[in-house]
């Protein structure tokens, strides 16, 4: 294959799966494939009798199928000999055992197709319940792990665990724990019965196997790389195409239509080369092994019709035994399938084990501190805390809270505002030093109980789609349609909800774009009010309005705010004047501390930062 060409691509290095990272790619294989196999089996050990009721079907199912072409091989015969009898004028077709011995058949493949359906029953459930609890278990997984985590991966290399890896797993091991039992049972009973009817014949089918074996292997590793580079490809298209259509408007803008084309030219080229050939070489297969069975069929009629001349063996024998050699050839297509089935379950299953041991947040002390009673007294002690260990974000920061306070941290990018409301909040654990809540170490309190004291609005916003209604009621899920309504009248957000179609059930999309940014975000400040925490995080909630708005949002603020402890970050600094505090940070370190008016007329750095933002609001 060509390199891809540079430079032609507006946006970042595409995915490799379907709107995120890849999933599992048919042939993929494990890492430790035994070890993954031995905990999936071990995973599987709830359902030990369903799955050994499924193998016992499933043997039953396949045994009294191949009794089948014996037993009608007998009906063949008492045809032919009634035939013969009837020409030579000794006797004539015995109907009545004919008639029995076909309603016997019946009885035995209805019987054998009851099993199959029996076995086929059981092994989805099992399956199925396998993949409910392996949901379920990453579901409850990722509320138990660190925010790390999630900022070291996309959103859909988690989706992938949980969709794809689960749902391969669930289909290759409802597919490959069958047809290994049935594969096995068919090879093993055919051979028997073939031995049963001619040692010699069945010498001559034996003889088929090693070329059908050759031919799979040949044909399974010549395509195999295809199939993996059809799917890579296939990812990458996805990718693109998902990626290009959410920011259609900004490839519109920069005139990039014929680059993001060309790329996708590029990439629909490469999976069209791969996949026309995955295909071909794949379907030589049915074909190759139709004309090798049907060399073998012609050397069991040649070789059964001497037999039967010399009257070694009856008619019936024959037709039976080239209904097994048909038969014969099946377990070896399948274990070529089940080979690969296997690989990508293991692959499936190591991804999704590897997630659900990842490390986790540990919840508390063993004793935890009750948080319901919190009054909001906040005290940084010489903190320092870096993402890694030889990065440090904060070097020493300290700052006594009281109860009630407004406290604003203001600095530039990158100085550590956001990493300290982290911080307190538990989303990451200091370094050294501490975070002192009521007196309490936050690491006494259990994560969720802390979390619960804070009420948090972010610039980003987040919404689901829901009803208006719904998306406030998520700061507080007992609250009432009254309190809600007042909550959005306190944020100032009730007389654009009326306005809408539909009002409070106005049903938002998504990504909530039906709606504009500054509407959301007065949204999420209308759920932070609802929920009525003992201290408030605003990290540039006014940000995405306009001043008007914000002039309106920060009167409600202010009523929100009163009598509660606040920490406020904020880049516009005219919106934190009536801070009872204001910390500055400067590359991890608080560099000032005091009132608007104080740090003013200190000249330093905050005053530097406020008069320049006052210069550039003039210009």
């Amino acid at each position: 294959m060509s390199n891809r060409p540079q430079g032609n691509h507006p946006f970042r290095p595409m995915r490799r799966g379907p709107g995120g990272p890849r999933g599992m790619m048919p042939g993929e294989k494990a890492k430790d494939f035994k070890g993954t196999i031995r905990r999936l089996f071990s995973h599987l050990g709830h359902f030990k009798l369903t799955i050994l009721l499924v193998g016992l079907f499933a043997v039953g199912s396949t045994v009294f199928s191949i009794l089948g072409p014996k037993i009608l091989g007998r009906a063949t015969t008492e045809i032919f000999n009634g035939l013969v009898a009837k020409l030579s004028g000794s006797g004539s077709i015995n109907f009545g055992k004919i008639g029995q011995t076909l309603r016997f058949l019946l009885g035995l493949y209805a019987f054998s197709a009851c099993l199959s359906f029996l076995q086929g029953w059981l092994m989805s459930s099992v399956t199925q319940k396998t993949c409910y609890g392996l949901r379920r278990d990453i579901s409850e997984k990722i509320h138990r792990m660190p925010m790390k985590y999630f900022e070291s991966k996309t959103v859909g290399e988690v989706l992938s665990r949980i969709t794809n890896d689960v749902d391969t797993l669930g289909q290759s091991l409802n597919q490959s724990v069958t047809q290994i039992i049935t594969a096995a049972t068919t090879l093993i009973g055919v051979f028997v019965m073939m031995l049963s009817i001619s040692p010699l014949m069945t010498l001559i089918a034996v003889l088929i196997l090693p070329l059908c074996g050759a031919l799979i292997m040949l044909v399974f590793k010549r395509s195999q790389k295809y199939f993996i580079a059809q799917q890579s490809f296939l990812g990458q298209l996805n990718g693109q195409v998902e990626e290009v259509y959410s920011g259609h408007n900004i490839v519109k803008a920069f005139n990039r239509e014929e680059a993001v084309l060309r790329d996708f030219g590029w990439v629909n080229e490469r999976l069209y080369e791969s996949a026309w050939k995955s295909q071909a070489l794949s379907g030589l297969m049915r074909p190759a092994m139709i004309f090798i069975g049907n060399l073998g069929y012609v050397m069991v009629a040649v070789v059964g019709g001497l037999l039967a001349a010399r009257g070694s063996i009856t008619v019936g024998d024959i037709q039976a035994f080239i209904q097994y050699v048909k038969s014969f050839t099946q377990p070896v297509q399948q274990v070529a399938q089940i080979s690969n089935l296997l690989q990508s379950m293991a692959a499936a299953a190591e991804r999704v084990f590897e997630f659900l041991e990842e490390e986790e947040e540990p919840a508390g002390g063993q004793n935890p501190i009750p948080a319901a009673d919190i009054q909001g007294k906040v005290e940084f002690r010489h903190v320092r805390f870096g993402y890694t260990e030889d990065k440090t974000v904060i070097g020493d920061f300290s700052a006594a809270v009281e109860p009630g306070q407004m406290v604003a941290i203001v600095g530039p990018t990158g100085a550590g505002k956001t990493t300290m409301v982290k911080l307190l909040m538990r989303f990451y654990d200091v370094n050294d030093g501490a975070i002192l809540v009521d007196g309490h170490d936050v690491r006494e309190f259990e994560r969720s109980e802390l979390r619960r004291a804070f009420g948090m609005v972010l610039q980003d916003t987040w919404l689901f789609k829901g009803t208006i209604m719904e998306n406030i009621r998520y700061g507080r899920l007992d609250a009432t349609d009254e309190e809600v309504i007042a909550a959005a009248k306190a944020a100032h957000v009730h007389h654009f909800i009326q306005t809408l179609p539909g009002g409070y059930q106005m049903e938002l999309n998504e990504d909530a774009t039906n709606i504009s940014q500054g509407q959301k975000q007065l949204l999420t400040i209308a759920r932070a009010i609802l929920a009525d925490n003992r201290v408030m995080i605003l990290d540039e909630a006014t940000s995405s309005v306009d001043t008007r708005t914000e002039r309106r949002i920060q009167q409600a603020m202010q009523n929100l705010m009163r009598g509660r402890t606040s920490f406020v970050i904020a880049h516009r600094l005219s919106t934190i004047r009536d801070a009872d505090l204001i910390l500055v940070m400067k590359d991890g370190d608080i560099v000032e501390q005091g009132s608007h008016q104080e740090l003013l007329e200190k000249g330093g750095f905050y005053a530097e930062l406020y008069n320049s933002q006052f210069e550039e609001d003039v210009a």
